[in-house]
């Protein structure tokens, strides 16, 4: 991966406070590489996050934004040792902590999720579009491009800017408009600081993107509907079984010949009529 997709920035704060009032000063290094060319030393000054007065090493000197600001830069300007010293930074902090951070950071890369499918154009419109959506990628810079049958795809190609999930990942969406025709080949391939080689995803036209959402939705529903069913006819065969098991009797049958007398004898629940027996 070329070292032009990385770019970082190496913060430094002094901060001093008095009654509520604060002073400090931040030192930054803005590179794309290790190479001293691509590096930026800046230096500013704040008083209660107003920034006052700032040194760049590109410009070589300070320059200053409030009153005070441009009086301070004016004195540090015209002292030539300590504009010497802040010219030289870029060499002496950026170079020596950029060579150290910048492989850390690039160890740190996280490989990106992609997924490319295709997108219905509305009724009336010829060209067909793909979308090959990255997700969950670290660091930001990343490069998205199209290969139709070999040759990198030119024109009819529109992608978003990397958004940031807030997560410290990012995602990317791009989109390639074509006419659809048999025999071609259509590829989209990412570039990252994650890869050891680029990623080629390959589109298969063999069934659009909604016959296969429509099949799996249809599958799913049919699957459920065979499990309700069996559960259906498991609860009915149980029920069936145990209606149709004989019955234990608990009560004792009565019988005529357990009563002996002679008197007559009607028991209270007038269930039965006992005579004597002659």
């Amino acid at each position: 991966m070329a070292s032009s997709f990385v770019s970082f920035i190496l913060l430094f704060i002094n901060i001093y406070t008095a009654d509520g009032w604060m002073y400090y000063s931040a030192d930054r290094c803005v590179f794309n590489s290790t190479e001293l060319s691509d590096m930026e030393f800046i230096h500013s000054e704040y008083f209660n996050r107003l920034e006052f007065t700032r040194f760049d090493s590109n410009v070589g000197q300070f320059v200053g934004y409030t009153e005070f600001g441009v009086k301070q830069a004016e004195y540090w300007n015209k002292d030539a040792a300590y504009l010497a010293l802040m010219r030289a930074q870029k060499e002496t902090y950026c170079l020596h902590n950029v060579q150290v951070e910048y492989p850390s950071a690039l160890n740190k890369s996280v490989k990106p999720y992609v997924r490319l499918h295709s997108v219905v154009p509305p009724v009336g419109e010829d060209p067909a579009m793909l979308v090959c959506s990255v997700y969950d990628f670290y660091p930001k810079q990343i490069r998205v491009s199209w290969i139709r049958d070999g040759q990198e795809v030119p024109s009819g190609v529109t992608s978003t800017v990397e958004l940031a999930d807030g997560d410290w990942y990012y995602q990317i969406h791009s989109h390639l408009e074509y006419t659809p025709r048999a025999g071609q080949n259509i590829s989209c391939v990412v570039e990252h600081a994650s890869l050891r080689e680029p990623l080629v995803i390959d589109w298969d036209p063999s069934q659009p993107e909604s016959e296969r959402i429509v099949i799996t939705i249809i599958t799913s529903e049919i699957i459920l509907g065979l499990v309700l069913f069996l559960a259906g006819l498991l609860i009915y065969c149980s029920r069936k079984t145990q209606a149709q098991s004989p019955r234990k009797t608990t009560e004792k049958q009565f019988r005529p010949e357990w009563i002996l007398g002679p008197t007559k004898y009607k028991p209270d629940i007038g269930k039965y009529t006992i005579f004597d027996r002659q």
